[in-house]
C-alpha cells in the first residue's frame, strides 16, 4: 500500500466528503466520485483484503504493521470524510424536501437522467444481450417503484436491510446509496434519523440521542455486512461482465425515474414515529393534474441544473484521463 503524509490523507478525506455528498443526493454515485478522483481500485482492493486476519497480524507483528498492511489509515481518512459530509448535509436535504419538494425532486430527476446517459455511454457492445438486459432491468426497476414498501422504513430489521443494500452504491459507479434507499422507501426515514441524531446532540437530549444512535448503529452494521458481502461480487462482475453490468445499471435507472418524478398524488398515508401522517403510497401524475402550484418553470430550471452537475463531473473525468 502507498506511503502517504498528513496532507495526502487530508486530500483523501476531502474525496470522502465528495463521496458522502454524492450519496446523500439520490442521483450521484459515491462510486462515480471514487472513479473520478482516482481512488476506486484502491478502495475495492482494501475492502477485499479486510478480514479477521488483521488480528493475527496485530498479534504477530504489532498494531503498526497490521494497520499498514490493511491500509486502515486510507479507509479511516476516506470514510471519516464520508461521515462528516453525510452528517453535515442530511439536515439541509431534509429541510429542502419539506419546504421545496418540487425543486429538489426536479434536481434529482436531472441527476438521474444525466447518470443514465453517463453510464449508458460506457456500454461498448450494443448486442442483443445488452438490449435485453436494459429492458428487463427497466421493467423490474419500474415495478419496484410502484410496489408497496417491503416493511416499515423505521423498523430495526428494515434499517439493517436498507443499510446492507444501499452500501453497494459506495463501490458501484452509476447509482447512489440514497437512490437505492428511495426505491426501498427508506430514504426520508434514514435522513430523518441522521437529523434527529444531530438535533439530540445540539439540544443535549439523551433519550432522543439513544433512539437515533441505535437506529444509526443498526443501519451501519447492515452497511458493513453488505459492503463485505458484495464487494467481491461487484468486482467480479465489472472484471468479467462489465458490458452486461453497465446495461443492467442503465435499465435500472431508467425504470427508477418514476420514483424521482416531482409531481405525485398520495394514495395512502402512514403514521411515522412522531405520530404524523406522511405519504405511504404515491403515483406519478402530470404537472397539469397536480393539486397545487406545479412550479413547472422552477422544476425545469432545477432539472437542467441537476443534469449539468453530472455533465460537469463527466468533463472532469475525461480531462483527468487525458492528462
Amino acid at each position: 500500500m502507498p506511503s502517504r503524509n498528513l496532507f495526502q490523507y487530508l486530500v483523501i478525506s476531502l474525496k470522502g466528503i465528495a463521496m458522502g455528498a454524492a450519496d446523500v443526493v439520490p442521483g450521484v454515485s459515491g462510486g462515480t466520485i471514487a472513479f473520478i478522483s482516482g481512488i476506486y481500485e484502491e478502495l475495492i482492493e482494501t475492502i477485499h483484503k479486510l478480514d479477521l486476519g488483521f488480528f493475527k497480524v496485530w498479534k504477530k507483528e504489532g498494531l503498526k504493521s497490521a494497520w499498514k498492511q490493511y491500509n486502515l489509515a486510507f479507509l479511516i481518512a476516506l470514510f471519516g470524510g464520508v461521515l462528516v459530509s453525510i452528517l453535515s448535509l442530511a439536515k439541509l436535504i431534509s429541510w429542502l424536501l419539506d419546504n421545496h419538494p418540487i425543486a429538489v425532486w426536479s434536481f434529482f430527476f436531472g441527476l438521474i437522467i444525466a447518470s443514465i446517459v453517463y453510464v449508458g455511454k460506457q456500454i461498448n457492445r450494443w448486442n442483443a444481450q445488452a438490449i435485453i438486459a436494459i429492458i428487463v432491468a427497466t421493467v423490474v426497476s419500474y415495478f419496484i417503484t410502484i410496489m408497496e414498501p417491503v416493511g416499515s422504513p423505521e423498523s430495526t430489521w428494515f434499517l439493517f436491510f436498507a443499510g446492507c443494500i444501499a452500501i453497494i452504491a459506495m463501490i458501484l459507479p452509476g447509482i447512489s446509496g440514497s437512490f437505492i434507499l428511495l426505491l426501498l422507501g427508506a430514504y426520508e426515514a434514514v435522513i430523518g434519523t441522521i437529523t434527529q441524531f444531530i438535533d439530540s446532540i445540539r439540544n443535549l437530549d439523551g433519550s432522543l440521542f439513544m433512539d437515533a444512535f441505535v437506529k444509526m448503529l443498526v443501519f451501519a452494521l447492515g452497511a458493513v455486512v453488505g459492503l463485505k458481502a458484495f464487494s467481491k461480487v461487484l468486482n467480479w462482475m465489472f472484471s468479467n461482465h462489465k458490458n452486461l453490468t453497465l446495461a443492467i445499471l442503465t435499465g435500472f435507472m431508467i425504470g427508477a425515474l418514476n420514483k424521482i418524478w416531482p409531481w405525485k398524488e398520495v394514495l395512502s398515508y402512514r403514521t411515522n414515529h412522531d405520530g404524523e401522517q406522511v405519504p405511504f403510497l404515491e403515483k406519478s401524475i402530470l404537472p397539469t393534474h397536480f393539486d397545487g402550484d406545479a412550479k413547472l418553470w422552477l422544476a425545469i430550471l432545477f432539472l437542467i441544473i441537476g443534469f449539468l452537475t453530472i455533465f460537469i463531473l463527466e468533463r472532469i473525468a475525461v480531462a483527468k484521463k487525458t492528462e
